[in-house]
């Protein structure tokens, strides 16, 4: 059942496997799997059903007596998972990507909500509501990084489905005196969720929130509280000897971190007041002052802390000011007492520090002058005020110049720490120097290089530190460092690319990836090498167990590529280069490697180029642009390579029938694929069937949809393509060859002789009118339309003469009745005389189909025998389209028009030397020809 659960193909067979299992605790890791089921429905069942516990009894006289139905495949009480699970079933529910699954996880906790409300019983004093969701959070584990935010969306949660419960709640006075991290947490989370609606201000009035000045009291006695927890820690630590008194310390280590935790949501809830009021400003702003200068403040509560500074301070300056003053009385105070100075009374904190220390006593000593206590609590101290140097220059948004005050902190703290080999003090002495070099131009332009020699010989925390701060100062002051200097920016994506290469790291890697990623998607990183790197670390099986490198470039790559045409076509010009890389590592797979195929690799790459996905042509109009007919160039191009292997042939086959194609790419584009196209058959295997049908099924395709903007288009000026002509070059076309064909074609010399014909008959006998069904389409284009005609080629090229004597002696006839095509070998060298002759043979191929045929037709009767056999000229060829073999055709039937007209020529003869008369036909045909050899068009060259 737990097999078919969590692996059957079919969504169906897992969601009845899901609802027939029993919740024990063997089973339930298994079911808790589907909460990543790859099935909508699954999920939205296990949710909605399996862990929705049933609904408690309403009245409370029968919540004594109510014995629930326990079902056993489904959860009746919340706590029968731990606090692992419950957090990850919140965890995976509240950020499923379909909205019906994060609908069904808020309906559950809505009924984990009623579960444990209905179990809580009441005091005197206590608000029904806030004791409600007190016992709720304490599902989870609010202390902790993860718990606390997970707790935080659950309460969320059900402020949305429980809005009764959110206009209910009112803190009491005894609330505020005794906070837990569950309570605190709860009150701060009401606070946010209330803030952002509109009667804000009157939900708050109504929630009984202390004044400013309370708050800062509430402030001040959390931090006590803290300091004595570490007091009695201490203690515990200098007298443990048995295992009692290592339980005592756990306890007392559990109690600090929730200690800790109380004054980090009091500072956030601070943080969010409002301090019109001067008196509870001052003291808000003493009572962190004071907190700040004191040893034993934990260096987690430095940010909420400057955030409240940075509200009650007037300005930058004076922030910058107050924190050197503690600093430098941080560092004074290692030589007066130190903590034993800073006392912690009854009535509160001791902020007067009277007697404490003296600055004109400091005594500046070496650290070879120090004894060994000494130096420790100096390197506790430096590290205390670096920390509190880099929540301070975090906040900092003016120039170092315009903060003189940091000079001095950057001269005795900073740059020594940097100097020294402890990892923690250099570690914070290079943060705070990167963050003084994004407000200082020239110190960074000096420490670039600095931060650059520490990636190399540094460990994983102190190079994910530096290069944090190296693509901090790329992206500030990318004009001067990537843009300015093309020697410079060589070097240093140069260096990026192989820190990459050779870093073995996860979170390195994935840093790396991330800095690059966003340095490319400003356009500050054009060079195809890094898109290149970045494409194969996507793909790379080294890279498979990092999933935030997975992810990260999982939603650049297509963010890139559909930000621009021009990133859309430098992704089309790495394309080769990567699937050769690709496709050699592929080749190389180990066994227990996972990768993806190179057919799948150019897929990825058809949808990243895909013009219709562009942002560009979608929100401005723009017209996408020819990136996939550029793509198939280069794919009919690595066809030619003689070295490339038949797999890899067959793949770009493939892509080539996933591309899209514009209605009206550009001329020298389609000149490009229909040149390649001409010459590509010998450069493919000769026995890979497949390949062949695959790029036959392209090459059809092509010219269905472009070969009347093939068949009129002008070769001749595209000579000045560079494009064209590397496919000439690639081909072995001669340029002055094709440029030649491409005249005789823009002269109309190399028409076939039907064509030529056509316009010319109807010209001189007015057959246009009779035409006037076909008057839209122009002549040329009717005796091509079976199929377009192909590009000139040196091979199909005929004597000038022979084109030129098919233009002059184009006959124009009188009558419609010489209605037939013209025989080729009787025109070559023929003279303007009247020839009886040749007009017998024009007029065989039309007036007399048998003999016994009347002797003249009219053109109405032509028009019924070309409707009476559409069939003839609508039949599809085989075959090549772009071969003409319509006269081919015509040849045929003119020589079985010939045999017929001397058959019937001989009859003629005999009956006209019978009668001694002269046929009518001969003299009618005699008649015309003299007058078109008298006419004006005789006299053409």
């Amino acid at each position: 059942m737990l097999d078919s659960m969590c692996y059957d193909p079919s969504g169906e067979v897992r969601r009845f496997a899901l609802l027939n299992t029993p919740l024990t605790p063997v089973t339930l890791p298994s079911i808790l799997t589907r909460t990543r089921d790859v099935d909508n429905s699954v999920r939205t069942y296990l949710y909605a059903v399996i862990l929705l516990p049933p609904s408690p009894s309403t009245p409370p006289s029968a919540s004594a007596t109510r014995q629930p139905s326990h079902s056993p495949t489904r959860l009746n009480h919340p706590r029968q998972l731990t606090i692992a699970q419950r957090e990850r079933v919140v965890k995976d529910g509240l950020g499923d990507r379909e909205d019906k699954v994060r609908a069904a996880a808020g309906k559950m906790l809505g009924a984990w909500f009623d579960q444990v409300a209905d179990e809580v019983k009441m005091t005197d004093g206590e608000d029904k509501q806030v004791t409600s969701l007190v016992a709720f959070l304490k599902l989870f584990d609010v202390a902790s990084v993860e718990g606390g935010s997970l707790a935080s969306d659950a309460l969320n949660s059900v402020f949305m489905t429980r809005p009764q419960v959110l206009n209910a709640i009112v803190f009491q006075d005894t609330f505020w005196k005794e906070l837990t991290p569950e309570s605190i947490l709860l009150a701060r989370v009401y606070i946010e969720h209330v803030s952002s609606r509109d009667d804000a201000t009157r939900r708050l009035e109504v929630a009984s929130l202390p004044v400013v000045t309370a708050f800062a009291f509430y402030t001040q006695e959390a931090c006590n509280a803290i300091f004595d927890t570490m007091e009695q820690l201490e203690e515990a630590r200098s007298a443990a000897i048995d295992v009692d008194e290592d339980a005592e310390i756990d306890e007392l280590d559990a109690q600090l971190i929730d200690r800790v935790f109380v004054l980090g949501e009091v500072l956030k809830i601070a943080a969010k007041l409002d301090y019109t009021d001067e008196i509870g400003r001052r003291k808000m702003f003493q009572v962190i002052r004071d907190i700040l200068a004191h040893e034993l403040f934990p260096e987690s509560l430095m940010d909420p802390c400057l955030d409240i500074l940075k509200t009650t301070t007037p300005s930058e300056k004076e922030i910058i000011r107050i924190i050197v003053e503690i600093i430098t009385e941080l560092r004074d105070s290692v030589f007066e007492g130190g903590v034993e100075s800073l006392a912690v009374t009854e009535e509160g904190l001791n902020t007067t520090q009277s007697g404490v220390y003296s600055r004109s006593s400091r005594r500046d000593r070496t650290m070879a002058e120090m004894t060994p206590e000494e130096r420790i609590r100096s390197d506790e101290t430096d590290i205390r005020c670096l920390s509190l140097c880099i929540a301070t220059l975090k906040r900092v948004n003016g120039s170092f110049e315009e903060n003189s005050t940091l000079e001095g902190i950057l001269t005795d703290l900073i740059i020594p720490a940097v100097k020294r080999k402890e990892l923690a003090l250099r570690e914070r002495g290079l943060v705070s120097l990167g963050l003084c070099c994004l407000i200082a131009k020239n110190m960074a332009m000096s420490s670039f290089q600095l931060f650059l020699s520490q990636v190399q010989s540094s460990s994983e925390d102190l190079k994910l530190k530096v290069l944090q701060v190296v693509f901090d100062i790329l992206m500030i002051y990318e004009e001067d460092l990537l843009r300015r200097s093309k020697d410079i920016a060589e070097r240093i994506i140069a260096f990026l690319l192989q820190t990459l290469e050779v870093e073995e790291s996860q979170a390195v890697q994935a840093l790396l990836c991330i800095g690059i990623s966003k340095l490319m998607l400003n356009g500050l990183v054009t060079d195809e090498r890094v898109l290149t790197s970045l494409v194969l670390a996507y793909v790379s099986p080294v890279t498979a167990d990092n999933q935030e490198l997975r992810q990260c470039l999982s939603y650049f790559l297509p963010v890139y590529s559909y930000s621009s045409f021009i990133n859309q076509d430098r992704m089309r010009s790495v394309f080769l280069t990567a699937y050769d890389l690709v496709a050699a590592v592929y080749e190389d797979l180990d066994g227990d490697q996972d990768m993806i195929t190179p057919s799948q690799f150019g897929t990825l790459f058809v949808d990243w180029t895909n013009p219709k996905k562009n942002a560009a042509s979608e929100s401005s109009g723009v017209e996408s642009k020819d990136t996939h007919v550029e793509f198939a160039i280069d794919l009919l191009m690595a066809l030619y390579a003689k070295d490339r292997a038949g797999d890899d042939k067959r793949v770009f086959c493939q892509i080539l029938g996933k591309l899209y194609f514009p209605d009206h790419p550009q001329p020298d584009h389609l000149a490009c694929i229909d040149t390649l196209l001409q010459h590509i058959d010998d450069h493919l295997p000769a026995d890979d069937i497949p390949t062949q049908k695959l790029l036959d099924r392209f090459a059809a395709r092509f010219r269905k949809q472009f070969w009347r903007q093939v068949e009129r288009m002008d070769r001749s000026p595209l000579k000045r393509s560079q494009d064209y002509r590397d496919v000439c070059e690639l081909v072995g076309l001669d340029m002055s060859e094709e440029e030649a064909e491409g005249e005789h074609e823009a002269d109309g010399s190399d028409v076939d002789l039907e064509t030529v014909s056509a316009p010319d008959r109807d010209a001189d006998s007015g057959v246009d009118q009779d035409d006037e069904r076909q008057g839209s389409e122009p002549p040329s284009s009717r005796s091509v339309s079976r199929s377009p005609a192909p590009p000139p080629s040196p091979s199909r090229n005929k004597p000038a003469n022979r084109r030129v004597s098919k233009k002059n002696h184009s006959p124009a006839s009188d009558s419609p009745s010489i209605s037939g095509s013209y025989d080729e070998n009787s025109l070559i060298g023929s003279s303007p005389s009247p020839v009886v002759v040749t007009p017998k043979r024009r007029q065989i191929a039309k007036r007399f189909r048998t003999p016994g045929t009347p002797s003249t037709l009219s053109p109405a009767h032509k028009r019924t025998d070309n409707r009476k056999t559409p069939q003839r000229r609508a039949k599809p060829l085989g075959g090549d389209p772009f071969v003409d073999t319509t006269n081919q055709r015509r040849a045929k039937r003119r020589t079985r028009h010939q045999a017929a007209y001397e058959s019937e020529e001989n009859q003629s003869d005999s009956s006209d030397d019978d009668s001694g008369e002269e046929s009518p036909v001969r003299v009618s045909v005699a008649r015309r020809l003299s007058a078109r050899c008298q006419s004006p068009m005789s006299s053409e060259p």
